[in-house]
């Protein structure tokens, strides 16, 4: 492997892993919550913006565990077609695969940042608790951003011959 491409793993390992682990708080903060709530909801006291907190943290959770998942392969993967090709146009169809979708996150990522860079600029603030929506819209397109660079690091893996095309 090169070099570069090692380089970049490595980025990225650090990146996913400091994002999984704030993901994994965010996580618990919900669960907490979310218990909270239904017991001080039966006992009259529902928490003020549960909703709105919940789809916050939602969002971070699901954003920043966007590159760790691609990382470990634990998505969902339908190749019921692809699996009767040869391996080299498994190859070469996985390189396209992985670039369209580096490509698709790399756009994500952008138009997120410029939602968010608009809901900055108008200071958009949250109907409940008046919470300012912008970093938690960048968060997301740092999610974005991230899962694009492991796509292009798989991608590169792939064209180097350090990848094994799945099947």
């Amino acid at each position: 492997m090169s070099r570069f491409i090692r380089r970049l793993e490595k980025v990225s390992d650090i990146l996913n892993g400091l994002l999984v682990a704030i993901a994994g708080a965010f996580l618990v903060a919900m669960m907490v919550l979310a218990s909270a709530n239904v017991l001080l909801r039966s006992l009259g006291f529902p928490i003020k913006g549960t909703f709105e907190l919940m789809g916050f943290f939602g969002s971070l959770v699901a954003a920043f565990a966007l590159g760790k998942s691609q990382m470990g392969r634990e998505h969902i993967a339908v190749d019921v077609l692809i699996q009767h090709f040869p391996v080299g146009v498994k190859k070469v169809l996985s390189g396209i695969g992985y670039f369209i979708a580096a490509l698709f996150f790399v756009l994500t990522s952008w138009q997120t940042a410029r939602w968010a860079t608009t809901l900055w600029r108008v200071n958009e603030l949250s109907e409940t608790l008046r919470i300012i929506y912008y970093p938690f819209v960048y968060s997301v397109s740092l999610g974005c951003l991230v899962i694009a660079l492991v796509l292009l690091i798989d991608m590169l893996k792939l064209v180097n011959g350090d990848k094994e095309v799945q099947s």
